[in-house]
């Protein structure tokens, strides 16, 4: 990204980025997964860069669960209020009606890490504070009036601080109603609704992250009417942005003047998923990254410049990781054994006991110690299905008490500890619904191998018997479970134990892939590929 591409883009005015969770550190609550992850990554490469970005999120009074497996198996959720000694009173206000009520908003900066400015809205009196209690609260008014606080109330606080935005940058649906804001904003002045909306979208653009249904948030345009979510605009006009009922992904690209996916994959994912939608945005691929700093064991960087050194450091991280588990659950595993990770947002169709589907292939793997096998991941409070899949995870690994371990509450910290010192990582979604993900960038910047399904970023990624593995061809379909299996025991057994037992190849592999990841899947080659093609003009 060249100087003269920041200046023009600085030239308009500021990027205001507008995320719902932002994953800066495991201490602050203010995440549930890799959204939020990436939104923190995001903050951190563009307080790296100085570039002219500010971020817009709520203050969540109790966060994102803490979960722990209960003696059943069944995971089970606990709520904890997070430290706020970080975070500095801008002294401004802001209103947002929501339904008969006028809900005053206090504007917090957070102040503790070296990020572009944040500026977090909560409600000043107490009687509105159920509206940020929880992250993702499921109930439909809670929800809705929650993002109407983020676009709504993020927009009036970015004019109460005298910031000269330039671009609003939608973090996926959760903002669009900044859309509506800036589109009634501008019929307040006297300007007609579709002058106002082709004007709205010269300034915004929307990311898109899920191809999973569920993840694209529909609400009745009664509810919208009922709490105020449409500002002024009347139903008719909602309906023209966001369909009936009324749908956010929808309105993020009409909104729009450019959108981006997540991957080159889930690039014709998006485009072929909402093909059928007038006058939507054109949806170019920026591929996700990860912050270095945050993601990479400085050992690493220290340890390239010869394979023993780089041998010894993996060694020490793996060493770290079985102490973690050791110390967590009790359960000392092999330091020699090849050990593969798996920790994710607790999800169907991301699979995690894909692995465990074939006990005969897999049982004498494990008996003759030579593999082993953690597990971790975390599920949202409300999702039954996610839940039972670490409920049936549990239970099942029960089995191998020596050989495989479930590790409760995934969060930062756990992602940090898995991703440096496991052998292997395994990803196994059904393609194509792995958007992107990112925990294989950092495992791969740590040395740790992907074994992963050719779904979100690993097709980019992935020379197979270089920087990792592939199962499968890439195929879709009816038979995908079953065609991925056999191809994961047939890459595990043939390829990847194979290499495992070649030190000279396997430390080969390693710097392959650190490099790859390194050079190709950073968060700041994410943001000044956004500055080149998401952000600046012609």
């Amino acid at each position: 990204m060249s100087q003269k591409t920041v200046d023009r883009v600085h030239g308009e005015g500021v990027i205001a980025y507008f995320s719902m969770e932002y994953g800066l550190h495991e201490e602050f609550h203010s995440y549930a997964g890799g959204l939020g992850v990436l939104a923190g990554d995001f903050m951190k490469s563009a307080g790296d860069l100085r570039l002219p970005v500010v971020g817009i999120g709520l203050r969540w009074a109790q966060g994102y669960t803490v979960q722990r497996i209960g003696p059943d198996g069944y995971p089970y959720d606990e709520w904890t209020h997070h430290p706020a000694d970080f975070l500095a009173d801008t002294r401004i206000r802001v209103r947002v009606r929501i339904g008969r009520r006028e809900v005053e908003c206090r504007v917090w900066r957070v102040g503790r890490y070296a990020i572009a400015p944040l500026y977090l809205l909560e409600p000043t009196d107490p009687r509105d504070r159920w509206i940020t209690r929880r992250l993702y609260d499921t109930r439909p008014d809670c929800r809705l009036a929650q993002e109407m606080l983020l676009g709504i109330g993020g927009v009036r606080a970015l004019r109460a601080l005298h910031l000269p935005i330039g671009l609003y940058h939608f973090n996926e649906g959760h903002a669009v109603f900044a859309g509506i804001e800036v589109i009634a904003d501008r019929m307040e002045a006297g300007m007609e609704f579709h002058d106002s909306w082709r004007a709205a979208r010269e300034q915004i653009v929307f990311t898109t992250h899920t191809p999973v249904p569920a993840g694209n948030e529909v609400h009745a345009i009664g509810d919208l009417l009922r709490l105020g979510a449409g500002c002024e605009l009347v139903e008719a006009e909602l309906a023209e942005l966001g369909g009936d009922p009324f749908n956010m992904t929808v309105a993020g690209l009409r909104l729009s003047r450019l959108a981006n996916a997540v991957s080159e994959l889930h690039g014709r994912t998006s485009r072929s998923m909402w093909a059928h939608v007038p006058e939507a945005a054109p949806i170019i691929a920026i591929t996700n990254g990860v912050h270095v700093p945050t993601w990479q064991d400085p050992r690493i960087p220290r340890a390239l410049d010869s394979d023993a050194a780089l041998l010894a450091a993996r060694r020490e991280l793996k060493g770290d990781l079985l102490a973690g588990v050791e110390a967590r659950t009790g359960t000392r595993l092999d330091p020699d054994a090849l050990t593969i990770g798996f920790a994710r947002r607790a999800a169907t169709y991301k699979r995690p006991d894909l692995l465990l589907r074939d006990p005969e292939r897999l049982a004498p793997l494990l008996k003759d110690r030579r593999v082993q096998i953690i597990l971790s991941g975390k599920a949202h409070p409300d999702d039954q299905s996610g839940k039972a899949v670490i409920a049936l995870l549990v239970e099942t690994i029960r089995q191998w008490p020596e050989s495989i371990v479930y590790l409760e509450n995934y969060d930062m910290a756990l992602g940090r500890l898995l991703t440096r010192g496991c052998d292997v990582w395994l990803n196994t979604p059904r393609r194509p619904l792995e958007a992107s993900g990112t925990s294989g960038m950092k495992a791969a910047m740590n040395g740790v191998l992907n074994l992963s399904v050719l779904d979100g970023w690993w097709p980019e990624g992935c020379e197979p018997g270089v920087t990792g593995w592939a199962i499968g061809g890439g195929t879709e379909g009816p038979e995908q479970d079953e065609r991925d299996l056999q191809s994961l025991y047939d890459t595990l057994e043939d390829d990847v134990l194979a290499a495992y037992a070649d030190r000279v190849r396997w430390t080969r592999m390693m710097r392959a892939s650190i490099r790859m990841a390194l050079e190709r899947f950073s968060s700041e080659r994410m943001i000044k590929e956004y500055f080149e093609r998401l952000y600046a003009r012609g």
